[in-house]
């Protein structure tokens, strides 16, 4: 299966207790981190692929610190596929790569993008990025993105996949914190988003 997230902002002490900019209920950055993965592994499998569309950590330029993040996201489950975002460097995500963790069907645990992946699935252009992007009317495309935390473009094509993501309120459950987005969510997420913005008209 192929699951979608962003911003899980990894160290960020500054998004603690947030209920502004982000939704981050936590007192201390090592509860927040079990939580996320928690949440991730209770639904992504080893065999899984999960895309995240940018700002894994916020952490400074040192390899203790690359190492840090590096044990974290070996605990995650599946397949990550990396799209840079504006707090992500590259020399992050060359320290990944050179960890060389391969899964059990012979293919990197880490991918990397600098700019989006593009993907095609049922019947619809999924265009990933970090940042999102103005893709005007368009039934058969979507951009997932992360970078706005809380915040919704209000554009029925956008849909925002980071872990604090305001456009989670158009699917009928309630999701875990920092739980990955399936295809099926993202699908009802866009539909329910469709509708609501044809009823404003």
């Amino acid at each position: 299966m192929r699951f979608f997230t962003a911003d899980t902002h990894f160290f960020h002490q500054k998004l603690l207790y947030d209920h502004n900019f982000a939704q981050r209920d936590f007192l201390l950055l090592d509860d927040m981190h079990e939580t996320l993965c928690q949440n991730w592994n209770a639904v992504v499998s080893p065999t899984d692929t999960v895309y995240h569309l940018g700002d894994i950590a916020l952490i400074a330029a040192k390899n203790t610190q690359y190492q840090q993040v590096f044990e974290l996201l070996a605990c995650l489950n599946g397949q990550l596929v990396f799209v840079k975002g504006n707090h992500d460097t590259r020399q992050l995500f060359k320290y990944l790569a050179k960890q060389e963790l391969t899964l059990a069907n012979q293919q990197p645990k880490f991918v990397f993008h600098d700019v989006g992946v593009l993907l095609k699935t049922n019947h619809h252009q999924l265009f990933m990025t970090h940042y999102p992007l103005a893709l005007g009317k368009n039934h058969n495309a979507l951009n997932l993105h992360g970078h706005i935390h809380r915040a919704i473009v209000s554009c029925a094509t956008n849909i925002n996949v980071g872990v604090d993501s305001g456009d989670a309120q158009y699917l009928a459950k309630k999701r875990p914190f920092g739980q990955p987005f399936s295809e099926a969510e993202i699908f009802e997420m866009a539909q329910n988003k469709r509708s609501d913005f044809q009823k404003m008209r």
